[in-house]
């Protein structure tokens, strides 16, 4: 099926390589996604079922539904109830509603507007002890009476194989039911409809492991151990063992089993004991961030935006030149050593003394946008932003007068005399506001006041590394320890207008499945710092060819150590300050045009692969798929932007004292010739193996280093975890 996009000039435009899989027969099939997250905003996977809705019913029709748990608040706020198009779902449904246990159907009040058949866990608990029993004797895996999200879990995986059942004993043989779960909140479903031999296709999707994400939390150094953790003994220590058997269960029980990044195939190999099937990629509703050649102004206003809490923020220490600011950030769930929060500080710091040392007129703002406990706004931080408007107010007050004296001078045929446009009232109010932004003490390092700022991880190491945003400072650090809202008195923005006004985004996590943060950053043309773990980070290595100028810079976070990988990251962003304004402004139209690449009309055709793969397993005399041939979706590598020069010494200086005045011949630039370049310079396509969870780059890339003790074992890493 054509998946093509055409949303800006820019965009590599017929580039993506074609869909050459057969198409499924959708009108003799019906799809069900399963997922705990549906319509229930809890994590990531919202994120991914969302944005991925438009694509699935634009493709499927009315013969495609999401399955999760009944919520009356979000029922009523984000469902429109209907009427089931099938009449077979209306009596699968009834089957269940006259034994007692509710069941709602709606339209999801999202782009595609998804039906979504939603269970009410609460009118059907009183199921829970015998359906407990149903578990062990089907697969010997028994739940504790005191956790409660995995006795929701079973008590809706049972509600959900109840309905398969009564739906496939309605439908026969025709039409055809695939079912995709999502974790392992969706596995007890999975488990019992498999046990009960239930006739349909069924994909099993994790998008981190269970105990990969228990382990990673407790600074364990994950990868270097995969192969040596005691799976059973990790997760009875860390009481989940129930939940790992559930989503170990599910993993084998369905036909296919699939991850969402190269890196979290190797992860599951390890965890679950089986190899994913095929990696199927997160990707975006790119249309919803999309603002064609308007992305670079938008980026001048929000920026602007932000400058302006600056101002109020460093009142009294505002001795930088705001043109010569830029602006970096980080932001996520609180996951100090997951999120690369550690390295990052550590790396600021050193940026610091770098700026420092080389006397650049540059400041780097960063801000760390991750929420924490917190009793209320810091006094000292509201006081900033008063101060600020004050001095607006008082500016504009003497600016309408200086105004229209100056006005009446001219209407006169004279020319004012500037020593008496202002009288001593005009003065002594500018005396005052000035003396107003004197202060005593240094810009505060956080917005809010910290529950316990002296445990505090980022605070904590703000004090090791002595960033303090004194005067001397190159690097200043604002922690805004609450997610960003227009509705703020302090910072009013949305995160997506606070991305826009960004200079990079810096995300070099050590433990991140997919990461949604960097590639929010590509479609809206921010550059960005992710790692070789995240599982972006090893799709843009994978498909773009020099994935540093089209703004993805790369840590490797998988084979150097710690100190290495903090020594690069300091690199990335010296080298990133180093850049004149207009290299700033090419990179960012190379890194918009990256959109294409993560757009689900794009990533969605790895989905399509997996259902394909589900039908053939579970139906074989019905669909044919050859199981030992490689994978139909074609993937490519960006070629490097045609206007990049061989030696980066011509579009990076070498010495941080250049000016701002841009020359001409410094940098040979024609956005449209590039895009045009780059659609003809594409390499030839490769097969993106899924099997192969190696997540090497390509045959371009060199080989691991050979001094590796385990460099013949894809899996193993030579990289030390502090």
């Amino acid at each position: 099926m054509p998946l093509s996009r055409s949303l800006s000039m820019t965009s590599l435009t017929g580039v993506l390589p074609a869909w050459e899989e057969d198409e499924l027969p959708v009108e003799d099939l019906l799809l069900f996604e399963v997922s705990w997250e549906v319509t229930n905003k809890v994590g990531g996977i919202y994120t991914v079922i969302q944005t991925k809705a438009k694509i699935t019913v634009d493709e499927w029709g009315d013969n495609y539904y999401m399955m999760g748990p009944y919520f009356e608040h979000n029922f009523k706020t984000q469902v429109e109830s209907c009427e089931p198009p099938n009449p077979a779902i209306r009596k699968a449904m009834d089957a269940l509603i006259h034994n007692g246990c509710q069941v709602h159907f709606g339209r999801w009040l999202i782009e595609g507007s998804p039906y979504v058949i939603l269970f009410d866990i609460g009118s059907a608990a009183w199921n829970l002890d015998r359906w407990k029993g149903d578990l062990w004797d089907t697969c010997n895996i028994g739940l504790p009476f005191h956790d409660r999200e995995a006795n929701d879990s079973l008590i809706l995986g049972s509600l959900i194989a109840w309905f398969f059942k009564e739906l496939t004993d309605h439908l026969g043989d025709k039409p055809n039911v695939i079912s995709h779960f999502h974790e392992w909140q969706a596995g007890p479903g999975l488990i019992l409809s498999r046990s009960r031999k239930i006739p349909m296709a069924t994909v099993f999707t994790t998008h981190a492991t269970l105990l990969g994400r228990y382990l990673c939390a407790g600074n364990t150094d994950f990868y270097n151990n995969l192969d040596k953790f005691n799976i059973d003994k990790e997760a009875g220590e860390r009481q989940i063992y129930h939940r790992y058997c559930l989503e170990r269960a599910a993993v084998h029980c369905a036909h296919v089993f699939t991850t969402v990044s190269q890196i979290t195939a190797v992860e599951a190999n390890h965890m679950l004991h089986r190899k994913p099937d095929v990696v199927t990629p997160n990707g975006l509703n790119v249309k919803k961030f999309s603002a064609m050649h308007e992305f670079q102004n938008l980026h001048s206003t929000n920026k602007a935006q932000i400058q302006e809490f600056i101002r109020g923020h460093f009142y009294g220490h505002l001795d930088f030149n705001l043109d010569k600011t830029l602006i970096f950030f980080i932001a996520g769930r609180y996951e100090f050593s997951n999120k690369g929060a550690d390295i990052f500080l550590e790396s600021l710091s050193r940026l610091n003394y770098l700026l420092r040392v080389h006397r650049n007129d540059v400041t780097v703002v960063v801000f760390f946008i991750m929420p924490a406990k917190t009793n209320n706004f810091n006094v000292e931080s509201l006081k900033g932003q008063a101060v600020r408007k004050q001095l607006w107010d008082t500016a504009h007050a003497v600016k309408e007068k200086f105004g229209k004296k100056l006005y009446d001078a001219l209407l006169k045929g004279q020319i004012p005399d500037l020593n008496n446009i202002l009288d001593r009232d005009d003065f002594t109010i500018m005396k005052r506001a000035i003396y107003a932004t004197q202060r005593h003490s240094l810009p505060p390092v956080t917005t809010h006041n910290m529950l316990d700022d002296s445990a505090d991880p980022i605070l904590s190491n703000i004090r090791r590394v002595g960033l303090f945003n004194s005067r001397n400072d190159r690097v200043k650090v604002v922690f805004h320890p609450e997610f960003l809202s227009s509705t703020s008195p302090l910072l009013p923005m949305d995160y997506e207008d606070f991305v826009r006004g960004c200079n990079l985004g810096v995300f070099p996590s050590y433990y991140e499945p997919w990461g949604y943060t960097p590639g929010e950053c590509t479609v809206m043309g921010i550059p960005s710092v992710t790692t070789n773990l995240s599982g972006f980070g090893c799709f843009m290595e994978e498909h773009v060819s020099d994935p540093a100028a089209y703004g993805i810079y790369i840590v490797d976070r998988r084979f150097r150590s710690a100190e290495e990988s903090c020594n690069q990251l300091t690199q990335f962003m010296f080298s990133f300050c180093q850049q004149s304004r207009r290299q700033r402004i090419i990179q960012r139209n190379r890194t918009e045009r990256l959109s294409d690449l993560l757009d689900w009309r794009y990533l969605g055709r790895f989905y399509i692969h997996a259902r394909h793969l589900a039908l053939s397993r579970a139906f074989p005399d019905k669909f044919k798929m050859d199981p030992m041939a490689p994978l139909k979706t074609e993937g490519f590598r960006y070629p490097r932007p045609y206007s990049v020069p061989p030696s980066p010494s011509a579009s990076i200086h070498s010495t941080p004292h250049h000016s701002d005045v841009e020359d001409d011949d410094d940098e040979p630039y024609d956005e449209d010739e590039e895009a045009e370049r780059d659609r003809m310079n594409i390499k030839s396509p490769f097969v993106l193996n899924a099997t192969n969870v190696c997540g090497g780059g390509g045959n371009d890339d060199p080989p691991p280093p050979t001094s590796s003790p385990f460099v013949n074992n894809c899996y193993t890493y030579s990289a030390a975890r502090q």
